[in-house]
């Protein structure tokens, strides 16, 4: 029997644990050309609020009594696939289950035998959250070194690769907390070179110039709302505010845009989303460079591990609280922490 966890209602808007039911159902038999895997470690990511909204988006939504889309690292038990055999561990959009029967071509990729590198890293620095930092700093953002950057959320998943990345390509970064612990975890272990907790700042704007003396060139945005409005009013010429994620807009049933937007305008700045899947084909080139950074001691990856897959539906409202520190992924079953 296959422990899963479905799609019970739609979030109205806040996202809750009565939203999933966890079922047991038997596993289907093996087709040709699939394989069936073990999930490992489930990623969480605030992208999976959208992903249960029933509304226009970069992928269909999560269906109502449909397991519920998540990227897992996972180990192959049986396959009728030529490309996958038994003990291959591979990561691909598994779901919220404890076993998935899928189709090879449904795998992202096999994960290589790297020894310095730990497994969880496929799901953050070298899965999509890390690619989203890699792209939307570098192919948007494109910071220049003597820049400064700022990130919105600095902690999270994403927010530590940014500044991290930044920091390799010369920028001065500046990280936007929401504890005092979060602030001494990015100037300590991530190299941020300035932090601030947005909850005890009573002028976001003027500790934001504080910390940015010669402006900001870069806005890596997590979170949206007044942190945004804020960023915006420190804009030099020719900034590119990157949009990531709106996190403070995603509980509010009454979604509020940038106030101050016409900053755009006086300074002739760049305001753009992105989405990791429009970079597919350069994931290899990303995830081989990620690597080589990461054995250099240049990446430093937080991850918070919270185990048991019935948990999830629990601690899924955490990304939007700001409970987690570090990536948040769950642990499904026991592994080896390396490879």
């Amino acid at each position: 029997m296959n422990t899963r966890i479905l799609l019970k209602s739609r979030p109205t808007p806040i996202v809750s644990p009565d939203n999933f039911e966890v079922v047991k159902e038997p596993l289907p038999d093996l087709k040709n050309n699939h394989v069936l895997i073990k999930n490992l470690y489930l990623s969480l990511e605030p992208a999976m609020k959208g992903w249960m909204t029933d509304i226009k988006s970069y992928v269909p939504p999560v269906k109502i009594k449909e397991v519920m889309r998540g990227y897992c690292i996972g180990i192959v038990t049986q396959s009728n696939s030529i490309s996958y055999k038994p003990g291959d561990l591979v990561t691909g959009p598994f779901g919220w289950q404890e076993y998935a029967v899928v189709l090879d071509t449904t795998i992202s990729f096999k994960i290589p035998n790297i020894p310095q590198i730990q497994l969880t890293y496929w799901l953050g620095p070298l899965g999509t959250t890390g690619l989203t930092a890699y792209f939307g700093l570098l192919t948007v953002g494109k910071p220049v070194a003597g820049q400064t950057v700022v990130v919105s959320a600095a902690a999270g998943g994403v927010g530590q690769m940014v500044g991290q990345i930044a920091k390799i390509k010369g920028c001065r970064t500046v990280g936007i907390v929401g504890t005092d612990k979060k602030c001494a975890l990015l100037t300590s272990r991530y190299g941020y070179d300035a932090a601030i907790n947005y909850k005890t700042s009573k002028n976001i704007v003027k500790d934001l110039s504080k910390n940015c003396p010669n402006g900001i060139d870069i806005f890596f945005d997590n979170v949206g709302g007044d942190i945004l409005n804020a960023a915006l009013m420190l804009l030099n010429h020719g900034s590119r505010v990157v949009l990531c994620g709106g996190i403070s807009q995603y509980q509010n049933p009454d979604i509020q845009g940038p106030k101050n937007y016409l900053q755009l305008l006086t300074t002739s700045s760049l305001m753009q989303g992105f989405i990791i899947l429009d970079y597919k084909k350069e994931w290899p080139q990303a995830i081989t460079e990620i690597i080589e950074w990461i054995k250099e001691g240049k990446i430093i990856y937080g991850e918070h591990i919270i185990d048991g897959l019935e948990q999830t539906p629990k601690v899924l409202p955490m990304l939007f609280t700001g409970d987690n520190e570090g990536k948040l992924i769950i642990k499904i079953s026991d592994v080896k922490s390396k490879l």
